[in-house]
């Protein structure tokens, strides 16, 4: 899908354009591809987060280096053996295996470049420096705290079903996850119970059984983060209204967490102000609009948000004074191929996906004309 979408676009891209100059000089605006691409991406969507950046980079006319997640490096090399296949020319697209070294080697080298990344906002800063050090052009999509901020017209059961699957697909192994809940603070109980409901249905078990909701988080110390989190959220005062820092029903091996929710909470809390990356939401209160705004913009991050209410154009209001790269009304974002996605603030710079995540693998060459020598 993903891939059709990104032709689509490249059919009716601007890829050259003719302007009559202010000198009186025609001009001609071309688009030309950037060069070598090095495309780092992470372990969580390695398969949709290869192809927003592999298909875009090559439809802009570059070639490609890809580094996987060591976690996740069989999505990268099978997809090269069906490149192989499809009959592309030997190194337009490389695949190169291996941990942070190698990530490191591959960012910081000089026939690089665009780096396009997409990872932990600490491993991006490192990213950003590196590419600094030789003006390598680099976009970084990273991580995120968004906020859903619910407006008291919003259904209960409504918001808590589309919350869950903003927030805990993937065992909450998601960027843009909605892991900040604002709500009303005169109907705090009801949308808080009506998550409760939502997420005590939730099976916890076996990624390949069709019954389960939630598999294992992808390893060890991913687990032991997320339970230190849920942990230091009782510590902090907040309420623990499902979950827990335990071992879900029936399992006693594998990496899964119990969906945990927390209500009562203050943006002030480490559970709301830190990335956790695992299936646990936060309940913060507010009085009005206003708080809830200056609430969702009190973070360090800015990759997504939503507002849910049956009042759009209420919804867009406030979502246009939100300070982030995204936003969903009565949804989490779906990151669209033909809308731009990315962030603001420690979420990073640039764009993929859209007309916007072509135009980031070229470079915009001027040509000024006369018509007489």
């Amino acid at each position: 899908m993903m891939i059709r979408a990104f032709c689509d676009l490249a059919e009716g891209h601007q890829w050259q354009q003719d302007r009559r100059g202010f000198f009186g000089a025609d001009v001609r605006v071309r688009k030309e591809p950037v060069g070598v691409v090095g495309a780092v991406v992470p372990w969580n969507m390695p398969q949709l987060l290869i192809i927003a950046k592999l298909v875009p980079a090559l439809l802009a006319g570059c070639a490609v280096v890809l580094k996987p997640a060591p976690e996740s490096p069989l999505d990268a090399l099978l997809l090269s053996e069906m490149i192989t296949e499809a009959g592309l020319p030997a190194g337009v697209v490389s695949v190169v295996v291996g941990g942070s070294k190698v990530g490191a080697a591959l960012v910081a080298h000089p026939g690089v470049d665009r780096v396009s990344f997409t990872g932990s906002t600490a491993a991006g800063r490192a990213v950003a420096m590196a590419c600094a050090a030789n003006l390598t052009k680099v976009s970084l999509e990273l991580g995120g705290k968004s906020a859903a901020i619910v407006l008291e017209d919003a259904s209960p059961e409504k918001v808590a079903a589309g919350v869950r699957s903003a927030s805990l697909s993937n065992s909450g192994q998601i960027c843009n996850a909605l892991t900040r809940v604002l709500v009303p603070q005169a109907r705090h109980d009801e949308y808080v119970d009506a998550l409760a409901a939502e997420m005590s249905n939730l099976r916890v078990g076996d990624p390949s059984d069709p019954d389960t909701h939630l598999g294992p988080l992808v390893s060890r110390r991913q687990q032991q983060r997320v339970h230190d989190y849920i942990q230091i959220g009782e510590h902090e005062g907040a309420q623990r209204i499902a979950g827990g820092a335990d071992m879900p029903d029936g399992l006693d091996t594998g990496w899964y967490v119990r969906p945990t929710l927390f209500a009562s909470a203050d943006n002030t809390m480490r559970i709301a102000r830190e990335e956790i990356f695992g299936p646990v939401i936060t309940v913060i209160p507010y009085r009005d609009d206003d708080e809830a705004i200056a609430i969702a913009n009190d973070s360090d991050y800015g990759l997504a948000g939503s507002v849910w209410s049956d009042d759009t154009e209420r919804a867009l209001a406030i979502a246009a004074r939100i300070r982030t790269g995204t936003v969903g009304i009565n949804q989490g974002y779906t990151m669209d191929p033909f809308a731009p996605f990315g962030g603001v603030k420690a979420s990073g710079y640039g764009r993929e996906l859209g007309p916007e995540g072509i135009d980031s693998y070229l470079d915009t060459k001027s040509i000024a004309i006369l018509s007489e020598a």
